[in-house]
């Protein structure tokens, strides 16, 4: 490492609570798919701020949208009306089933209001006393802690943290008798993930998420999808429920929402938004003028440049060229999985050590379950770039031993 790195290493250990495990990596600039370090080197990136600048880095176009808008309106608080977010929100609805949406700053801070949502409207509109939200093993919803209560894991992220609200339980993944029978007189909601991204990159068999409507259906509870990974043209739909042809009665977006600038959203149905009513949630900064105004113009490129469609090519490019690896390297790949460009290949040999070598060699990604290589990197990624990400797996694969 370089005096540049060791120095800004020192000076963060100085500052910031520690709550991250960093990469080896001190980013100065990104441009497109392209991250550089202190010293210039580049990199390609696979991780796009975890699936959050998914139109690519440092686009002009938004600079502009940001700097204009900057100019007019940054904030004003929601008690006022505003132009930018009715802009965004009619963008936003017409890509969907639902009928009102809510703006926020953050995913967990959208799978928050999701959660309280469900529950008033059991609460206010239904009367009924439900409040139990069911969710699957190995989900993550978020940090806060409710949202960390629903997550579906163990391990450092829930350690400390006790006691965890009530309300939650967790059923084992794909196991449709498991989630039958945890629904009971106190459940309102079962909340998905269409693909699991922190859980390594698993997508709900179509099977069980036609399952899970049914329940819901059957049960009259509501069906909470999180789509803070899976959203804004990730998988291959503008939204990952339409491969399933599911009607959520909420769900919810974040990360590419507005392309890097923090912003949520909790989407509805209009019988559902009854639960909201004035004073009963709100955010001091969601949907202020320059998210908003950014926002909506993602969702115009994101339509106009048919993201979604480019997702599916470029990922199913990935795939075939993942799959022809795991040929040539056996017992080194177990496979891969994913939808569209939220894809992932299964390890079977060393991870850490295969996430290592891509990083030496100038390729970022994340790695899921500490198995899972999870690539999600901008819609905007050329062919050339998976092609140098793939040749840099082979080189890494070749120096690693197979499962034993």
């Amino acid at each position: 490492m370089s005096n540049k790195f060791d120095a800004i290493v020192k000076r963060e250990q100085s500052l910031l609570c520690n709550t991250y495990g960093r990469y080896p990596l001190a980013v100065s600039k990104a441009q497109g798919s392209r991250l550089y370090d202190l010293d210039g080197r580049e990199y390609l990136d696979f991780l796009s701020g975890i699936a959050v600048c998914s139109l690519g880095h440092s686009r002009e176009d938004l600079a502009d949208v940001m700097a204009e808008q900057a100019r007019t309106l940054v904030h004003v608080s929601n008690l006022f009306y505003q132009e930018p977010q009715l802009d965004l929100a009619e963008k936003l609805l017409a890509t969907c089933a639902a009928g009102k949406v809510f703006f926020c700053n953050s995913g967990a801070e959208a799978n928050e209001g999701a959660i309280k949502l469900a529950r008033r409207y059991m609460h206010r509109v239904r009367n009924e006393d439900r409040h139990e939200i069911i969710t699957l093993e190995k989900s993550f919803h978020g940090r806060t802690l409710s949202t960390l209560t629903a997550t579906g894991q163990s391990g450092p992220i829930k350690d400390g943290y006790d006691p965890l609200p009530e309300g939650f339980v967790t059923v084992p993944f794909g196991n449709v008798n498991a989630l039958r029978g945890a629904i009971g007189a106190n459940t309102a909601a079962i909340m998905i993930e269409m693909v699991q991204g922190e859980g390594g990159v698993r997508p709900l068999p179509s099977d069980y998420a036609a399952d899970i409507a049914a329940l819901c259906r059957e049960n009259g509870l509501l069906l909470i999808v999180d789509e803070v990974q899976t959203g804004m043209c990730r998988t291959g739909r503008f939204w990952a429920h339409q491969h399933y042809g599911l009607v959520p009665d909420i769900f919810t977006s974040a990360k590419a929402l507005a392309n890097g600038l923090p912003m949520g959203a909790v989407l509805c149905s209009d019988e559902v938004a009854k639960g909201f009513t004035p004073g009963s949630h709100a955010t001091t900064f969601g949907g202020g003028g320059v998210v908003s105004a950014v926002a909506a113009r993602v969702v115009d490129i994101m339509v106009q440049e048919k993201m979604a469609e480019r997702a599916l090519e470029m990922g199913a490019f990935a795939r075939a060229r993942a799959e022809g690896l795991m040929v040539k390297h056996p017992g080194k790949i177990v496979g891969t999985r994913g939808l569209g460009l939220l894809f992932g290949i299964e390890l079977s040999c060393d991870g850490p050590a295969v996430w290592k070598g891509l990083l030496e060699r100038g390729m970022v990604c994340n790695l899921a379950q500490g198995t899972v290589l999870r690539l999600v990197p901008p819609l905007t990624i050329e062919k050339t770039d998976i092609e140098a990400f793939m040749a840099a797996l082979d080189e890494v694969l070749g120096t690693v031993d197979p499962a034993a």
